[in-house]
């Protein structure tokens, strides 16, 4: 109602009208005492100290499963770091601390001769010797390549048989190194060897293919082509399978067919399996030895005597322990083959279109 005051509460008269004396302060009293208290309001948590109590408690927690996880892993590493530091580190090691020592008679490590093993590679004969691993790789490399990328683009015409025609190409990938250099050495055998008879028939006099040092690094050379030319097909084969379908038809729906399909389409895209086959072969050739021990033992006047096979006479031909110089030329061979992988990465990896 107009001019009516609102009550007061019971704490607003505890605090203000407080009698002074009398019975009536006895009273006040009595009454203040049934009033509780007003509640306390206690200020608000700070959310950065329980944000930073909550993180520590965390990380508390995933500290030990990190550990457990990372020791796991490290388990798990266990057996093929034992692998891989026996058989590549341990050997590695030992094949420095041989290069850098002479030998008794028996072959065991006698005296430390410092750089001397590698001035003694400083040579005509040695020049020779890495010359040759040039061209043996030169032309083992280069016709595997080529020669099984032509092979895949004509096999992916539509024609009948193919099946049948991509399995012959790879067969020889089928064949040990042993087994195909037999195969090699008949076939170049002087008097019954299928080369000179087909020469024969052709009115061609017969050639020495493993006599000839101008014929003989050739000879083995296309013996290893035709080793390497089987995985080269394999590979490319499943390039070409890997090529979407839908960028073919969409090249030929702009009239790009034949070559123009190949080198404009499948060849591109067939780059990286083509880089990998060239980094692959060339260490492959660079590493080749049963062939050349199989068919000319190095010869004819140390014609086919590469990097690999030089190793193997300083250290265990003829009765030779020499095993510093091995070991010497061993360095040289893993430098090479790095450089090698290092130049065709820094070339050819630019040019390479992955998907």
């Amino acid at each position: 109602m107009p001019g009516t005051r609102p009550p007061r509460r019971r704490t607003d008269r505890c605090r203000k009208e407080l009698p002074t004396r009398g019975p009536a302060q006895k009273d006040f009293f009595r009454y203040c005492a049934a009033v509780p208290p007003p509640p306390t309001v206690s200020a608000p948590p700070d959310d950065r100290a329980l944000t930073t109590e909550s993180t520590r408690s965390t990380v508390r927690r995933r500290e030990p499963a990190r550990f457990a996880e990372t020791g796991l892993g490290w388990l798990l590493l266990l057996p093929s770091v034992v692998v891989f530091a026996l058989f590549v580190f341990w050997p590695l090691g030992r094949t420095l601390y041989l290069s850098v020592h002479g030998n008794d008679l028996f072959g065991a490590p006698s005296v430390y001769v410092g750089a001397e093993h590698y001035r003694e590679m400083l040579s005509a004969e040695f020049g020779k010797v890495l010359a040759t691993t040039g061209l043996f790789t030169l032309f083992s490399v280069v016709p595997a390549v080529l020669g099984a990328l032509v092979v895949v683009l004509l096999l992916e015409a539509r024609i009948r048989g193919v099946r049948v025609l991509r399995t012959a190409f790879a067969l020889p990938f089928a064949f040990s190194v042993a087994t195909a250099s037999v195969v090699f050495a008949v076939i170049y055998n002087p008097a019954i060897g299928v080369a000179n008879g087909v020469l024969g028939s052709l009115g061609i006099d017969r050639v020495n293919w493993l006599t000839d040092p101008s014929i003989a690094l050739p000879a083995v050379a296309a013996a290893t082509v035709w080793m390497n030319f089987g995985y080269n097909v394999l590979v490319l084969s499943a390039g070409v399978a890997a090529i979407s379908p839908e960028v073919v038809e969409a090249a030929r729906l702009d009239g790009a067919t034949g070559w123009r399909l190949a080198s404009r389409i499948t060849v591109p895209l067939l780059s990286p399996q083509l880089f990998f086959l060239v980094v692959v072969s060339t260490i492959h050739a660079l590493q080749s030895f049963g062939q050349i021990h199989i068919l000319t033992k190095g010869g004819p006047d140390q014609a086919t005597t590469t990097l690999v096979y030089s190793i193997y006479e300083k250290a265990f031909a003829f009765g030779s322990s020499d095993f510093g110089s091995a070991s010497a030329q061993a360095v040289v061979l893993l430098i090479v083959m790095l450089a090698c992988t290092a130049v065709q990465f820094g070339i050819l990896e630019r040019r390479v279109h992955y998907r």
